[in-house]
């Protein structure tokens, strides 16, 4: 049988005395050897000696958590953060607390789960020691590439872990907001052979547009119909193969009908180079 021994630092002379010399000698069993445990704690109790424990930290709620992001900043109250589209500099803080009487050491804060097109600049913050009573900041920051999903209510998790192997999450929801404007952007690349992608993003001022991406040579004549649907509000690509085509300047145009019927038309000029 295992011999376990405790060591209290601060233990004065009589009360090491109440310890007894050989705990596993009287232990024939483990109901009995928990016996003798349980008697010798009782003694214990006299002297006031508290209980090791092991340090316990929680993950404040939102009255501790502040998201703020660029250009827009979020409230405390809020249950599902907004993000801005295509954003940089995004922070989140995360306020760690060790309410134990004892000190925590080796805790780490990880981004462990985010949606795609989330970017962290570190995904680990690593805390120094946190003592006992004491509260501490792990801060994170990133960035929303223009791909991710618009409209759509996300999960951040974050996982906390310390010395000992204790693990705690923290969810944090988030949706990143539609663009602001409509975009047609210039292709990539250009001059081409034989392929292209061709970018443009829908604004939030509607639900659903009805939407068509034509591509015209340099005398007017329409060659291809890329996109002719409707579509969210959003960012997207499309990618043109002109190896059918001869080298010319040709022109792509964007028609995007919103609800009210009115038509939003943008065009830019690329150059097909065999």
């Amino acid at each position: 049988m295992k011999t376990i021994i405790v060591i209290f630092t601060c233990t004065s002379l009589v009360i090491a005395q109440q310890i007894p010399n050989t705990i596993t000698s009287k232990a024939n069993n483990e109901q009995e050897f928990q016996k003798v445990i349980s008697k010798w704690r009782e003694k214990m109790k006299q002297y006031n000696i508290p209980e090791l424990r092991i340090p316990k930290i929680d993950i404040l709620q939102h009255q501790n958590l502040s998201l703020t992001s660029v250009p827009a900043k979020v409230t405390e109250t809020a249950t599902c953060y907004d993000i801005p589209f295509a954003s940089k500099g995004n922070e989140i803080e995360l306020s760690v607390a060790n309410i134990s009487t004892l000190s925590a050491e080796g805790v780490k804060v990880e981004a462990t789960s985010f949606p795609e097109g989330i970017k962290f600049t570190e995904k680990t913050v690593t805390l120094p020691t946190l003592k006992t009573k004491e509260e501490l900041t792990a801060s994170f920051t990133f960035s929303v590439e223009k791909t991710t999903k618009v409209n759509k209510q996300d999960t951040l998790r974050f996982t906390i872990t310390d010395k000992t192997g204790q693990r705690w999450t923290k969810d944090i929801k988030i949706s990143i907001t539609p663009p602001m404007t409509y975009e047609l952007l210039q292709n990539y690349p250009n001059p081409f052979n034989p392929s292209t992608t061709i970018e443009y993003q829908l604004p939030g001022t509607g639900t659903r547009f009805n939407v068509s991406l034509k591509i015209y040579d340099a005398i007017g004549r329409e060659i291809a119909n890329l996109v002719n649907e409707q579509q969210e509000p959003g960012y997207y690509q499309k990618t043109f193969n002109a190896s059918r085509y001869a080298s010319g300047m040709y022109v792509y145009r964007l028609v995007a009908t919103d609800e009210q019927n009115k038509q939003h038309v943008y065009q830019k000029k690329m150059m097909l180079v065999k």
